[in-house]
C-alpha cells in the first residue's frame, strides 16, 4: 500500500509501505493492505511505519487525520 504523509510545507513522504500504526483519538491502531476505508482523527504521539525493505520508521505527530481508501494511507499533519 501506498503511504502518504502531508504537511502544510509539503509531502514529507511518499511510498510503499507494509504497515502503518497510529495515534488514533481512542488510542492506537494499525493499518495494513486490504484495509476497509476509513476516516479518523489523530493525537499527538507517535506514527509508525514499515517500508516495503522492512525498514521501520517513527514520526511524532503533533496531531491530525487519517483518509485510508483503496490502498492508499494519506496522512494530514
Amino acid at each position: 500500500m501506498v503511504l502518504r504523509i502531508i504537511s502544510p510545507d509539503g509531502t514529507l513522504f511518499e511510498g510503499e509501505v507494509t504497515k502503518v500504526t497510529l495515534p488514533g483519538a481512542i488510542g492506537l491502531f494499525t493499518v495494513l493492505d486490504n484495509h476497509a476505508p476509513l476516516l479518523s482523527t489523530l493525537r499527538a504521539g507517535e506514527m509508525l511505519y514499515e517500508t516495503r525493505e522492512k525498514e521501520e520508521r517513527k514520526m511524532t505527530i503533533e496531531g491530525g487525520i487519517v483518509d485510508v481508501k483503496a490502498n492508499i494511507v494519506s496522512v494530514c499533519i
